[in-house]
């Protein structure tokens, strides 16, 4: 069995995590940690848990945490404390899946540009493997510090991969636009977030700044292998959880959907998670929530020249929980869908 530590089990990426690894075949949760007034069980904390997990949250000592022989760490904690934590695991030779944003860009001015915080382990940087699967798989495989990619993140890179990785694309910006259900940001109790806020509403938020940005210019040059310009603005929509990515690519040359499809399917056909659909389907947010899947929907613009690629992600799933489960998979050489849906 994999002995797990889940670190932060009382947010929703937590929650998410301790829901998967209960049915997970290989997996025996051994420490749940969480910044609690006292130390309490987590079936308290989420009674749906009751009679499946009453295994107390404690706070996050890596001692105490590491007396329990875990294999694998999930940091499911907030941007700017998992650096904190990630190398005290890792010096003990423990496999540490990390959900924030602390370790997936390369270059540390730019996480202390979006996250407002010095980075203070640099050099574990470089020994962070981005946990995108579709893309990255064999790095994956031998790897010990795992950077979760973030929700937007793996909704955009998906929904444009291939068409830059088989140098399709013109010289256009992409456009992406992306709505996500508020889970997303957390469960931190924040005046936006409020029901009154949310409900019967649809905005966009920190355009033009959103620290995703970044992430996803990372992983787009770099499978492009040059500088691709890009314009990507969020929306909250009253969701609880789910992400529909819209993106508008411009093509080198003219195409048609069936040429874009079989593209797609070639370039995914070994990725367990991704769903294409076929000629005039596009996808739904309701068509992978609460699933571990990537589905995604092809269209073009009247001449052509333009690509529209929809994707839907559960955003607690493939794009966190999920996701980190599915990484850990590979990690142990069992099957990448084992204890996923």
């Amino acid at each position: 069995m994999i002995n797990v530590a889940i670190c932060g089990a009382t947010g929703y990426t937590g929650l998410e995590l301790v829901r998967i690894l209960l049915n997970h075949p290989k997996v025996a949760i051994k420490a749940l940690t969480a910044k609690l007034d006292k130390p309490a069980k987590i079936s308290e904390v989420f009674p749906e848990l009751y009679g499946r997990l009453d295994m107390v949250c404690e706070e996050l000592v890596v001692n105490q945490v590491l007396k329990k022989k875990i294999d694998v760490v999930f940091l499911a904690l907030p941007h700017n404390v998992s650096m904190e934590y990630a190398p005290r695991f890792l010096d003990k030779g423990k496999v540490v899946i990390d959900l924030s944003a602390d370790f997936r860009l390369r270059d540390a001015r730019i996480y202390e540009k979006y996250y407002g915080q010095k980075h203070i382990y640099k050099n574990y940087l470089k020994q962070s493997v981005y946990g995108l699967p579709e893309l990255y798989k064999n790095r994956i495989k031998g790897a010990r510090l795992i950077a979760n990619p973030g929700c937007y993140p793996t909704g955009s890179v998906l929904a444009v991969a291939p068409l830059l990785a088989k140098n399709l694309v013109g010289k256009d910006k992409i456009i992406i636009d992306a709505k996500s259900g508020v889970t997303g940001a957390g469960r931190r109790a924040a005046l936006y977030l409020h029901f009154g806020e949310v409900a019967e509403n649809m905005k966009a938020y920190k355009v033009g700044v959103h620290q995703h940005i970044p992430e996803i210019e990372q992983e787009l040059n770099g499978i492009a292998k040059k500088s691709v310009n890009l314009l990507f603005t969020p929306h909250l929509v009253p969701l609880k959880r789910g992400i529909l990515t819209t993106a508008y690519v411009g093509l080198k040359k003219g195409t048609d959907v069936p040429k874009l499809i079989r593209l797609y399917k070639s370039f995914y056909k070994q990725s367990a998670f991704v769903k294409v659909y076929d000629d005039g389907s596009l996808p739904q947010v309701q068509d992978v929530v609460n699933s571990n899947y990537c589905a995604i929907g092809i269209a073009l613009s009247p001449d052509k020249r333009h690509a529209i690629i929809v994707s839907a992600i559960d955003n607690l799933q493939k794009g966190a929980s999920g996701q980190a489960v599915q990484n850990m998979n590979i990690v142990y050489g069992l099957k990448e869908t084992t204890g996923l849906v």
